[in-house]
Protein backbone atom coordinates (compact mmCIF):
# COMPACT_ATOMS: atom_id res chain seq x y z
CA UNK A 1 0.00 0.00 0.00
CA UNK A 2 1.79 3.18 -0.75
CA UNK A 3 2.95 5.34 2.12
CA UNK A 4 3.38 8.99 2.70
CA UNK A 5 5.99 10.36 1.29
CA UNK A 6 8.09 12.07 4.21
CA UNK A 7 10.97 14.82 3.37
CA UNK A 8 10.81 16.07 7.25
CA UNK A 9 7.99 15.11 9.92
CA UNK A 10 4.49 15.97 9.53
CA UNK A 11 2.46 16.45 12.66
CA UNK A 12 -1.64 15.54 12.22
CA UNK A 13 -3.68 17.49 14.85
CA UNK A 14 -7.49 17.85 16.31
CA UNK A 15 -8.68 20.38 18.67
CA UNK A 16 -11.94 20.20 20.75
CA UNK A 17 -12.74 23.90 21.83
CA UNK A 18 -14.89 26.27 23.50
CA UNK A 19 -17.07 26.68 20.21
CA UNK A 20 -16.88 27.77 16.69
CA UNK A 21 -15.14 31.47 16.74
CA UNK A 22 -11.55 31.00 15.87
CA UNK A 23 -10.69 34.56 17.44
CA UNK A 24 -12.61 34.04 21.03
CA UNK A 25 -12.95 30.67 21.58
CA UNK A 26 -10.03 28.35 23.26
CA UNK A 27 -9.14 24.77 23.19
CA UNK A 28 -10.07 22.22 25.70
CA UNK A 29 -8.33 19.26 24.17
CA UNK A 30 -6.51 18.83 21.50
CA UNK A 31 -4.20 15.25 20.57
CA UNK A 32 -1.43 15.55 17.89
CA UNK A 33 0.51 12.63 16.28
CA UNK A 34 3.66 13.31 14.75
CA UNK A 35 5.02 11.05 12.24
CA UNK A 36 8.41 10.79 11.25
CA UNK A 37 10.33 10.13 7.83
CA UNK A 38 11.29 6.81 8.56
CA UNK A 39 7.36 6.00 9.85
CA UNK A 40 8.18 6.85 13.84
CA UNK A 41 4.80 8.01 15.38
CA UNK A 42 5.29 10.00 18.83
CA UNK A 43 1.55 11.52 20.40
CA UNK A 44 0.86 14.37 22.31
CA UNK A 45 -2.89 14.25 23.80
CA UNK A 46 -3.30 16.77 26.40
CA UNK A 47 -6.66 18.37 28.00
CA UNK A 48 -6.19 22.58 28.45
CA UNK A 49 -8.23 24.40 30.84
CA UNK A 50 -9.54 27.16 28.47
CA UNK A 51 -9.60 29.79 30.97
CA UNK A 52 -13.58 30.76 29.87
CA UNK A 53 -16.83 28.84 30.67
CA UNK A 54 -17.55 25.46 27.98
CA UNK A 55 -21.17 26.02 26.88
CA UNK A 56 -23.34 23.14 27.79
CA UNK A 57 -24.46 22.99 24.45
CA UNK A 58 -20.81 21.96 23.39
CA UNK A 59 -20.00 19.53 26.11
CA UNK A 60 -23.22 17.85 25.18
CA UNK A 61 -20.89 17.23 21.61
CA UNK A 62 -17.42 16.66 22.96
CA UNK A 63 -18.09 15.45 26.26
CA UNK A 64 -15.86 17.88 28.28
CA UNK A 65 -17.23 19.95 30.87
CA UNK A 66 -15.82 22.67 33.08
CA UNK A 67 -15.46 20.02 35.92
CA UNK A 68 -13.15 17.92 33.96
CA UNK A 69 -10.57 20.64 32.80
CA UNK A 70 -10.66 22.57 35.96
CA UNK A 71 -7.35 21.56 37.26
CA UNK A 72 -5.59 21.38 33.61
CA UNK A 73 -2.93 23.80 32.82
CA UNK A 74 -3.73 26.41 30.59
CA UNK A 75 -2.44 26.95 27.01
CA UNK A 76 0.09 29.40 28.19
CA UNK A 77 2.15 26.74 30.58
CA UNK A 78 1.95 24.81 27.56
CA UNK A 79 2.92 26.19 24.49
CA UNK A 80 6.65 26.75 24.49
CA UNK A 81 7.21 23.15 25.02
CA UNK A 82 4.60 22.67 22.69
CA UNK A 83 6.22 24.63 19.66
CA UNK A 84 9.14 23.02 20.42
CA UNK A 85 7.76 19.89 20.00
CA UNK A 86 5.86 21.35 16.49
CA UNK A 87 9.11 23.19 15.48
CA UNK A 88 9.86 22.10 11.80
CA UNK A 89 7.44 20.11 11.07
CA UNK A 90 4.75 19.98 8.54
CA UNK A 91 0.79 19.91 9.46
CA UNK A 92 -2.02 17.79 8.57
CA UNK A 93 -5.61 17.17 9.81
CA UNK A 94 -9.77 17.03 9.00
CA UNK A 95 -10.40 20.93 8.25
CA UNK A 96 -7.69 22.01 9.79
CA UNK A 97 -6.94 24.73 7.23
CA UNK A 98 -10.33 26.32 7.99
CA UNK A 99 -10.34 25.92 11.71
CA UNK A 100 -7.98 24.05 13.68
CA UNK A 101 -5.14 25.52 12.73
CA UNK A 102 -6.42 29.23 12.78
CA UNK A 103 -7.26 28.84 16.65
CA UNK A 104 -4.12 26.88 17.11
CA UNK A 105 -1.75 29.76 15.68
CA UNK A 106 -4.37 32.51 17.69
CA UNK A 107 -3.65 30.34 21.35
CA UNK A 108 -0.10 30.72 20.41
CA UNK A 109 -0.26 34.19 19.63
CA UNK A 110 -2.17 35.23 23.17
CA UNK A 111 0.96 33.54 24.56
CA UNK A 112 3.14 36.02 23.28
CA UNK A 113 4.80 33.12 20.33
CA UNK A 114 4.84 35.00 17.36
CA UNK A 115 4.08 31.36 14.96
CA UNK A 116 3.43 31.73 11.31
CA UNK A 117 2.14 28.45 10.35
CA UNK A 118 1.33 29.61 6.69
CA UNK A 119 5.06 28.87 6.09
CA UNK A 120 4.75 25.46 6.28
CA UNK A 121 2.52 22.54 3.87
CA UNK A 122 -0.74 21.85 5.20
CA UNK A 123 -2.59 18.41 4.04
CA UNK A 124 -6.38 18.96 4.64
CA UNK A 125 -7.12 15.23 4.38
CA UNK A 126 -11.04 16.48 4.25
CA UNK A 127 -10.07 18.36 0.89
CA UNK A 128 -8.84 15.16 -0.39
CA UNK A 129 -12.82 13.44 0.93
CA UNK A 130 -14.70 16.27 -0.57
CA UNK A 131 -13.03 16.11 -3.53
CA UNK A 132 -13.09 13.21 -4.53
CA UNK A 133 -16.71 11.93 -2.69
CA UNK A 134 -17.58 14.51 -0.68
CA UNK A 135 -18.12 13.25 3.31
CA UNK A 136 -17.86 13.69 6.97
CA UNK A 137 -15.35 12.34 8.76
CA UNK A 138 -17.21 9.75 9.98
CA UNK A 139 -18.64 8.39 7.01
CA UNK A 140 -14.98 8.87 5.57
CA UNK A 141 -13.82 6.31 8.00
CA UNK A 142 -16.15 4.16 6.79
CA UNK A 143 -16.06 4.49 3.03
CA UNK A 144 -11.95 3.97 3.13
CA UNK A 145 -11.46 2.17 6.11
CA UNK A 146 -14.73 -0.03 5.97
CA UNK A 147 -14.98 0.27 10.18
CA UNK A 148 -17.22 2.80 12.13
CA UNK A 149 -15.42 5.36 13.74
CA UNK A 150 -15.86 4.58 17.59
CA UNK A 151 -15.47 7.85 20.10
CA UNK A 152 -16.03 10.31 17.68
CA UNK A 153 -15.42 14.11 18.82
CA UNK A 154 -12.84 12.52 21.16
CA UNK A 155 -9.65 14.64 19.65
CA UNK A 156 -7.47 11.40 19.49
CA UNK A 157 -9.70 9.22 18.14
CA UNK A 158 -10.76 11.83 15.28
CA UNK A 159 -6.87 12.20 14.34
CA UNK A 160 -5.64 8.69 14.74
CA UNK A 161 -9.22 8.29 11.86
CA UNK A 162 -8.08 11.13 9.92
CA UNK A 163 -4.60 9.69 9.62
CA UNK A 164 -6.03 6.31 8.90
CA UNK A 165 -8.56 7.79 6.10
CA UNK A 166 -5.41 9.57 4.95
CA UNK A 167 -3.31 6.29 4.15
CA UNK A 168 -6.10 4.50 2.86
CA UNK A 169 -6.76 7.54 0.34
CA UNK A 170 -3.04 7.17 -0.80
CA UNK A 171 -3.78 3.55 -1.71
CA UNK A 172 -7.22 4.71 -3.83
CA UNK A 173 -5.73 7.74 -5.57
CA UNK A 174 -2.39 7.49 -6.96
CA UNK A 175 -3.08 10.38 -9.34
CA UNK A 176 -2.89 12.52 -6.13
CA UNK A 177 0.60 11.98 -5.19
CA UNK A 178 2.36 10.92 -2.32
CA UNK A 179 4.43 13.95 -1.30
CA UNK A 180 3.90 16.70 1.27
CA UNK A 181 4.16 19.13 -1.01
CA UNK A 182 1.83 18.24 -3.83
CA UNK A 183 -1.19 17.15 -1.36
CA UNK A 184 -0.59 20.44 0.48
CA UNK A 185 -1.02 22.11 -3.54
CA UNK A 186 -3.81 19.46 -4.01
CA UNK A 187 -5.56 20.37 -0.80
CA UNK A 188 -5.36 24.44 -0.96
CA UNK A 189 -7.26 25.56 -4.06
CA UNK A 190 -7.47 29.31 -2.42
CA UNK A 191 -4.26 30.99 -1.82
CA UNK A 192 -5.35 33.28 1.54
CA UNK A 193 -2.78 35.52 3.34
CA UNK A 194 -4.75 35.49 7.11
CA UNK A 195 -6.13 32.03 8.34
CA UNK A 196 -9.41 34.06 8.95
CA UNK A 197 -9.60 34.66 4.82
CA UNK A 198 -9.82 38.11 5.36
CA UNK A 199 -7.16 38.77 3.20
CA UNK A 200 -6.25 36.90 -0.24
CA UNK A 201 -3.95 36.65 -2.96
CA UNK A 202 -5.36 37.61 -6.60
CA UNK A 203 -2.92 38.26 -9.22
CA UNK A 204 0.31 37.72 -6.92
CA UNK A 205 -1.35 40.66 -4.44
CA UNK A 206 -2.99 40.41 -1.29
CA UNK A 207 -6.76 41.72 -1.69
CA UNK A 208 -9.64 42.27 0.99
CA UNK A 209 -12.21 39.36 0.93
CA UNK A 210 -14.51 40.85 3.02
CA UNK A 211 -16.74 44.16 3.72
CA UNK A 212 -16.62 47.63 1.30
CA UNK A 213 -13.15 47.02 0.16
CA UNK A 214 -13.79 43.56 -0.67
CA UNK A 215 -11.50 42.87 -4.19
CA UNK A 216 -9.32 45.92 -3.81
CA UNK A 217 -6.00 45.66 -2.73
CA UNK A 218 -4.88 46.23 0.41
CA UNK A 219 -1.63 48.57 -0.47
CA UNK A 220 -4.15 50.78 -2.22
CA UNK A 221 -6.99 50.95 0.75
CA UNK A 222 -3.89 51.40 3.49
CA UNK A 223 -2.69 54.33 0.78
CA UNK A 224 -5.47 56.31 0.28
CA UNK A 225 -7.18 55.65 3.66
CA UNK A 226 -4.59 54.79 6.29
CA UNK A 227 -7.04 54.69 8.95
CA UNK A 228 -8.19 51.52 7.58
CA UNK A 229 -5.39 50.26 9.32
CA UNK A 230 -6.03 51.45 12.52
CA UNK A 231 -9.72 50.59 12.47
CA UNK A 232 -8.65 47.18 11.65
CA UNK A 233 -6.05 47.06 14.45
CA UNK A 234 -8.73 47.89 17.36
CA UNK A 235 -11.56 45.84 15.42
CA UNK A 236 -12.58 42.64 16.86
CA UNK A 237 -10.18 40.26 14.16
CA UNK A 238 -8.09 37.59 14.54
CA UNK A 239 -4.79 38.16 16.03
CA UNK A 240 -3.19 36.36 12.67
CA UNK A 241 -5.01 38.73 10.92
CA UNK A 242 -3.53 41.60 12.62
CA UNK A 243 -0.20 40.22 12.40
CA UNK A 244 -0.59 39.98 8.40
CA UNK A 245 -2.15 43.70 7.61
CA UNK A 246 0.93 45.17 10.03
CA UNK A 247 3.84 43.38 7.81
CA UNK A 248 1.87 44.33 4.91
CA UNK A 249 2.13 48.09 6.20
CA UNK A 250 5.50 47.64 7.05
CA UNK A 251 6.85 46.52 3.78
CA UNK A 252 5.00 49.47 2.73
CA UNK A 253 7.14 51.80 4.67
CA UNK A 254 10.43 50.47 3.78
CA UNK A 255 9.34 50.79 -0.25
CA UNK A 256 8.29 54.27 0.47
CA UNK A 257 11.84 55.02 1.87
CA UNK A 258 13.35 52.94 -0.70
CA UNK A 259 14.95 49.82 1.44
CA UNK A 260 15.39 46.89 -0.02
CA UNK A 261 15.88 43.90 1.57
Amino acid sequence: MPKLNLKRPIIFFDLETTGTDNAKDRIVELALVKIAPDGKREKYVKRINPGIPIPPEVTLIHGISDEDVKNCQTFKQIAHSLYDWMRGCDLGGYNSSKFDLPLLAEEFLRAGINVDFTERHMIDVQQIFFKMEARTLSAAYQFYCHKDLENAHSAEADINATIDVLEAQLDRYTEIGHDVPTLHQFTHTEEYVDFARRIVMKDGQPVFNFGKYKGRKVEDVFTSEPQYYDWMMQADFALHTKQKISEILNRMKLKKTGFKS
